[in-house]
């Protein structure tokens, strides 16, 4: 099982196995969902809050967020989309969209249509549950975002998001030990904190002169992880990265043991 993952191309593969092994045609589900990509630019509207939503679509290359604008114009950004995220299993069960989405940098996406979702819910459990566990994560970093903006100091704001990002893209063979690819502004990581860009580079000045991390053409390199996660009190457990429960993945065996014996009844 999962004999594909390995040199599996897409950020998707990388991501939902992390919950569960998956088998050779659940890696070539995915690969075949994410073949059909999008192209946007850098600073690009994907979607528009109020407008209807258009399908739910995988990251494949880039990187993009959602957002709200006030009515004063002001922007808080609610969630960093990276390659491997999936946008919103449940869309189409809405007439309208809550919130806006935009492109950071040059970005592919790959659309799913509702019936591809249902089915894959439907079908195949395996990458069911995975993407069940995707949505609570992202819900559990939400909920980390609201911890921030309510009771963090500012470097403590912003080393915990640094923090959050780094470990994400590692996890999907995106980084090195403590290097990413960041094309963030301070104003972007401003608006995510609910900081101002002067005081997101004050704190990021500090960093630099105490030698924790480098942040230069886009690329951002934590020079002593452990003190920023010291100074952020990051614990990385709510992303729920360590090892799935031995009995989930047995019932996800018999699952997967019962289709496959429905399946050959039905073809005899």
């Amino acid at each position: 099982m999962g004999g594909n993952i390995g040199r599996s191309w897409n950020p998707l593969v990388k991501k939902l196995s992390l919950f569960s092994p998956l088998s050779d045609e659940d890696v070539g589900l995915l690969n075949a969902l994410c073949a059909k990509e999008e192209r946007f630019r850098a600073g690009e509207i994907i979607a528009v809050e109020g407008d209807a939503p258009r399908s739910a679509f995988v990251v494949t290359h880039g990187m993009a967020f959602r957002y709200r604008l006030l009515p004063d114009g002001r922007r808080q950004i609610l969630t960093f989309l990276i390659p491997g995220d999936f946008f919103d299993l449940h869309v189409f069960l809405l007439k309208t969209m809550d919130h806006s989405i935009s492109t950071i940098g040059p970005t592919r996406i790959a659309p799913v249509g509702r019936d591809v979702v249902i089915d894959i819910v439907a079908h195949h459990p395996r990458i069911g549950a995975a993407l069940w566990w995707s949505a609570m994560q992202e819900e559990a970093m939400l909920r980390e975002r609201i911890v921030a903006l309510g009771r963090r100091s500012a470097p403590s704001c912003v080393a915990y998001l640094l923090c959050e990002l780094v470990l994400r893209q590692r996890v999907i063979g995106m980084a090195g030990d403590h290097a990413i690819r960041l094309p963030l502004t301070q104003t972007d990581l401003a608006d995510a904190l609910g900081l101002t860009s002067v005081h997101v580079d004050r704190v990021l000045q500090r960093f630099r002169r105490d030698q924790l991390l480098t942040l230069e053409h886009r690329r951002l390199n934590l020079r002593n992880g452990g003190r920023l996660e010291a100074i952020a009190g990051f614990m990385p457990n709510y992303l729920q990265l360590n090892r799935t429960l031995a009995e989930v993945i047995r019932y996800l065996d018999e699952l997967e043991s019962a289709r496959a014996g429905s399946g050959r009844l039905e073809d005899a």
